[in-house]
This record gives structure tokens, sequence and C-alpha cells, in this order.
């Protein structure tokens, strides 16, 4: 059975659809990610694909997609790489929240700032992965030294 990641940003159209693409690039074993967006745009940003193209990543042909239930049902863990007040709360087995900003209207420059930033912390998620220190799924309680 593959798990799953899912990678959520607000319109699926640059933050998640890279943090997947990089994930997917190099898998754990037996995993894999996918990506969504409660409000997701008509089409992935030009600038995540010239990026990511730059990276030897070719996400052209990608199109953003709904967060639907059943995908966060399936998802043993979700990443939500959006920040600010549009962003969906979820459920998963392991949720976690980067809180990365909007790249969308940046530079190009700034832009890739985000994109070297995603790649970062999705090497550690993967790093995490592979070690078994994710996903958590029950969280630690502190008894008091029992």
């Amino acid at each position: 059975m593959v798990r799953k990641v899912l990678f959520i940003c607000v319109q699926n159209s640059f933050r998640s659809q890279v943090a997947e693409a990089f994930f997917n690039n190099n898998p754990p074993k037996g995993w894999v990610a996918i990506s969504a967006g409660p409000k997701p745009a008509d089409r992935v940003n030009p600038k995540a694909i010239q990026l990511m193209a730059e990276k030897g990543i070719d996400i052209s042909n990608n199109k953003p997609k709904k967060l639907t239930k059943d995908m966060e049902d399936e998802a043993e863990v979700a990443v939500i790489v959006c920040s600010g007040s549009e962003c969906p709360l979820v459920r998963a087995k392991h949720v976690e929240n980067w809180e990365i900003e909007d790249p969308a209207e940046m530079s190009i420059d700034e832009a890739r700032k985000i994109v070297d930033k995603i790649e970062f912390r999705v090497r550690d998620l993967v790093e995490r992965i592979r070690r078994g220190q994710v996903p958590v799924e029950k969280p630690f309680l502190n008894m008091g030294g029992l």
C-alpha cells in the first residue's frame, strides 16, 4: 500500500505544487505526494514552472486540484504550506503547518528563495519519514517523569 503526503495551499498553484514535485522527485520508499487547495487556480503559476525547470523538475503539465475529504482521509501526513487566514484546517494522522509566504506576486529572485526554502523543508520531511519520526500518530504526553 502506498502511503501519502498531502501538500496544501489555497490555490494549489505554487507552493504546494513545488512541494509535491520535490517530494516525488526523491520520495521515501512506499510514499507518494499529492497536492491540492480549497480554491484551485486555473493553472500552475508560470514562475513556479520556470523555477522548478531550473531545478531540473518539469511541472508544466500539472493542474491545480480541489482539496477533498477523501484526499485528507487518505493522507498519513498533511502539510499546510500557505500562511494566513485563508489556509484550510485539515485532518490527517500527522499535520504540519509550514506557513510559507506566497511567492506568486514576488519578483523571480524573491520567489526563487521561497522555492529553495520549500526544497529544504521537503528534504527534511523526507529524512524524518525515512528515520521513522513521521508520521506521529499519537501526541507525546509528558507523564511527569513516570
